[in-house]
This record gives structure tokens, C-alpha cells and sequence, in this order.
């Protein structure tokens, strides 16, 4: 039978090197801040539309993980790199990060937070942004398709339509292909995105605020609204979030945080190009949690562990 420093030594040699290269890396960031840190990276720049990128229900179980032993009255900084997802699963997540270390979030965005992770981004108290990071609209989508345009459209339409009844004619076609109650869904996928997204800024970003109802519907009316933003995919800068009103911290103005938190992102992207990994969830101790898109078993998250965090204690 093995000693415990001979499994340790079979644990090390088995730990990959890009794993190596972002616990490093992400232990940097934590001696730079003096804060627990945890990253959530989707890989879907290099790996697209895998089941499971976006932001989902299973990601609560490595939050969880990575979670688990802290010392949350140090607060979090939060790293992002996701396209977005669900809304209710953004919910979900935002709150429980709440419930775990209150309003004390910040959140660091070293390339893109995008959609839902621009809604999780405002829940922060301030997020970090290099000039080369972005957020975007947080307006829903349906399969691809932008809610606030569908809903633009059908009023169109109907304006048009109650100025010359002729015009039926031309927008008939185009309406059918609405059900029954898609305007309506539509309408409530809005007012949900941004009743959340503004209940998470008066608590988060603007708590305390002598006057925080203008800033906050600034900053809603500009993430919120198609008309403005023209594109779901449009990458808003950190001078341009600035611009909104939301707080802004910039990257460069700490060379060693910069340093840090750029090798961790390099080291991500290097692994979800070298490996199967598309999702990673994972604490500046090492604990993580990985999901893949290789067997064992399938698209099923792997946890790992840092060689250098103590191994757990065998259940009693």
C-alpha cells in the first residue's frame, strides 16, 4: 500500500499542466488582492455552442465547491469570461453569491462579459476593466432572436396598420409567425432582466447613494434598450460603461493585478484550446471544477485539485 507522500507524488505528476499554469496564476491574483478570488470561464470562443457553455443551473454545483471552506468576511472578487445564458440560472447564481458574501463583489472582467454576465458583473459593488474588456446589452433573446425586436416590430406593425388598414396585407406574412403568446413572453423576458439587473445595482454598485434612482435607470436604459445599443452583440468598452454610470475600476492603474489577472485569462484560453474543457469554475486555492467534452463520463464536470491544496480528510 502506497504511502500518503507517495499519493501525493502520483497526484502531482498527474495534474496537467495548464491546471498548473492557472492555479498559478490565480494564487497570484489572491496575493495581489488579499481577497478570496474565484473565476468563472466559458470556453465558447473556442469550443462555440457546446450544451453546457452558457451559464446553466449545473454551475451552482461548482460554485458550491470552489465555495466551500472560505473565509467569506474577506470578500470575492469574482473573474468573468461568459457569453451569458439563461436568465433564471443568472438569477440563481447572482443570488447565492449574494447569500454567501453579501454585497462584497467585485467583479474583474478581463476580455468579454457578455449578456448574463454583464447582469452578473452589475451585481458587484464595481468591476475591473482593462481597455481591451467589454460588457453588452443585456436585452433577452429567444433562440437568437432579440425580444425588444420583436416586440419593436409587432408595435410597428400595428401603428402602421391602424394608419392604413391596407398595410395588412404586407405585415400579415410577417406576423404569422408569432404564436399566440410570444409578444407576451417577449414583454415579461424584459421586465424580469431588468427588474433583476436594477434590484442588483440600488443593493450592490449604488448602495447607500444619497440619489441612486437616476444612475440606475441610466445604466438600465443603456443596457436595456435595442434601439440604443442596436445589436445584442455589441461590445460596450469600459470608457463607454463608465459613461453610463456604472463604477469602473481600470485594470492598468495596478501593473501587479494586471499582470496576474491577464496571465490567469492567457492560461485559460490556452487550456480550452489544448484541452477538452469548456466550462471552469475554480478558487485561488486550486479547488475546481471542470466540465469537458470528453469521456469519463461525457460532459460531466470533473473536479481537480491544486498539488499544493491539503487533500481532504477521509469521511468518518
Amino acid at each position: 500500500m502506497p504511502s500518503l507522500h507517495q499519493l501525493l507524488d502520483e497526484l502531482k505528476r498527474s495534474v496537467s499542466a495548464p491546471d498548473r499554469m492557472r492555479w498559478r496564476y490565480l494564487a497570484e491574483v489572491r496575493r495581489v488582492t488579499g481577497r478570496n478570488v474565484i473565476s468563472y470561464y466559458s470556453g465558447w470562443l473556442q469550443k462555440g455552442a457546446v450544451a453546457g457553455v452558457g451559464i446553466n443551473d449545473d454551475d451552482k454545483n461548482g460554485f458550491m465547491s470552489v465555495i466551500h471552506g472560505m473565509d467569506r468576511t474577506l470578500g470575492l472578487d469574482l473573474i468573468l469570461h461568459t457569453t451569458g445564458g439563461g436568465t433564471a440560472a443568472t438569477e440563481s447564481l447572482v443570488d447565492y453569491l449574494r447569500a454567501m458574501f453579501g454585497s462584497d463583489i467585485r467583479a474583474v472582467v478581463p476580455q468579454f462579459a457578455l449578456s448574463g454576465g454583464t447582469m452578473m458583473a452589475c451585481a458587484a459593488k464595481s468591476i475591473v476593466m482593462g481597455k481591451h474588456s467589454s460588457l453588452g446589452p443585456i436585452d433577452p433573446q429567444f433562440y437568437g432572436i432579440p425580444a425588444h425586436g420583436v416586440v419593436e416590430e409587432f408595435q410597428t406593425a400595428r401603428e402602421e396598420m391602424e394608419k392604413n388598414p391596407a398595410a395588412m396585407a404586407l405585415w400579415q406574412p410577417i406576423l404569422s409567425k408569432y404564436s399566440p403568446t410570444w409578444i407576451g413572453e417577449c414583454e415579461k423576458a424584459m421586465a424580469w432582466a431588468e427588474e433583476m439587473t436594477r434590484e442588483w445595482l440600488r443593493t450592490g454598485m449604488f448602495a447607500g447613494a444619497a440619489e441612486s434612482t437616476g444612475p440606475v435607470e441610466k445604466v438600465i436604459a443603456e443596457l436595456t434598450d435595442h434601439g440604443r445599443t442596436k445589436s445584442h452583440d455589441r461590445h460596450l468598452s469600459a470608457e463607454r460603461c463608465r459613461k453610463i454610470g456604472l463604477r469602473i475600476e481600470s485594470l492598468e492603474d495596478d501593473d501587479d493585478l494586471q499582470e496576474a489577472v491577464l496571465s490567469f485569462h492567457h492560461s485559460c484560453m490556452l487550456t480550452f484550446s489544448t484541452t477538452t474543457a469548456f466550462k471552469i469554475i475554480e478558487n485561488h486555492e486550486g479547488i475546481s471544477f471542470v466540465r469537458a467534452s470528453a469521456t469519463p463520463p461525457a460532459g460531466r464536470p470533473m473536479a481537480s485539485r491544486s498539488p499544493e491544496a491539503p487533500l481532504p480528510l477521509p469521511a468518518p
